[in-house]
């Protein structure tokens, strides 16, 4: 971080400096598919983006909705490169120039697609040059080039299990903090999401329910909401969702907003989070009863996979004196 005598009182960096910020890190579920994900971020930017929030880090796997998340935070933002496929018109930020009467007010950057194309300094230079005449500027992969820019986000997003929001200070959290994290968890969502679909499939062609249910989350993994207690055996269904996991077959997209697991297709709106075969699903299970939620009068099937562990969130905001 540069020193403040080093900055000049004009410089993003002192914005905000009239409020100091004690939140340390929030968490919330990762919700999986795109609707809910929307939901999520729509909540998050009311909450906890203001309008001198200019250099916006974003961390997060492969696969893990970071492009969605983004969409929620900022509606309407063209996004460089995401699910959909590559803009391929020049990353406008390069073009950025302050007298441009109708230059963009929000720029979003991908960096590990950057760096494919452009050298370190060029990207450091165009994000510091927009920041300075007041321009804001998403940065997906943020850990990537925080080390060369030499100073950190004013708001973190990272993307795994969970959505961590941190406001750093010079104490932390780092981007490799929040990256390990993230990295730690995002494989058990990708594995509760496959589990989920694969027992969403079974419920629908093996016990004929196709009444409208709600999906939840839980740590670790699913959850799926009924209007009324089902005369389902969850032995059974365990049983059944076993076969398939123990059969290995593989997972993927087959199309906008459809993924096939083995042999069949069905509907998902988060065709990229998921794990690529389901032998990767880990230690599945299912609570062996139907919880009942008194305030909704629901009744929720609560779907299970790996085992219990230590993410190290903690230890984000944990100073080290040796460091």
């Amino acid at each position: 971080m540069p020193n403040r005598s080093d900055v000049p009182n004009n410089s993003f960096l002192y914005a905000n400096q009239s409020h100091f910020e004690t939140l340390l890190y929030s968490v919330y579920y990762a919700p999986r598919g795109r609707p809910r994900l929307y939901v999520l971020a729509g909540q998050l930017a009311s909450r906890y983006l203001t309008p001198s929030d200019l250099l916006i880090g974003i961390i997060g796997a492969e696969g893990a909705g970071k492009s969605t998340l983004i969409k929620g935070l900022f509606p309407g933002l063209e996004l460089t490169n995401d699910d959909d496929g590559v803009n391929l018109r020049p990353t406008p930020i390069y073009d950025f120039h302050s007298e441009d009467f109708f230059a963009a007010h929000t720029f979003h950057l991908d960096i590990r697609y950057e760096l494919a194309f452009k050298q370190q300094f060029e990207i450091v230079e165009a994000i510091q040059r927009a920041l300075e005449d007041g321009r804001r500027v998403v940065i997906e992969h943020f850990d990537l080039i925080y080390g060369a820019l030499g100073f950190n986000a004013q708001i973190i997003f990272g993307l795994g299990e969970e959505v961590i929001v941190a406001r750093p200070t010079v104490f932390g959290p780092t981007p490799s903090s929040i990256k390990s994290v993230v990295e730690k968890t995002t494989k058990y969502r990708k594995m509760a999401h496959s589990a989920e679909d694969i027992t969403s499939h079974i419920l629908a062609t093996d016990y004929n329910y196709t009444r409208r249910v709600l999906h939840s989350d839980v740590k670790h993994g699913f959850v799926i909401k009924f209007p009324e207690e089902p005369q389902i055996d969850l032995d059974e269904l365990e049983g059944k969702v076993r076969a398939i996991i123990a059969s290995n077959v593989p997972i993927g997209g087959c199309g906008k907003d459809r993924i096939r697991i083995g042999d069949w297709e069905m509907y998902c709106t988060g065709t990229r989070t998921h794990v690529k075969s389901s032998g990767e699903i880990e230690d599945f299970r299912l609570l062996k009863k139907y919880m009942f939620d008194p305030i909704w009068k629901e009744y929720m099937l609560v779907g299970m996979v790996g085992k219990k562990y230590r993410s190290g969130i903690e230890d984000m905001v944990y100073f080290d004196e040796q460091g």
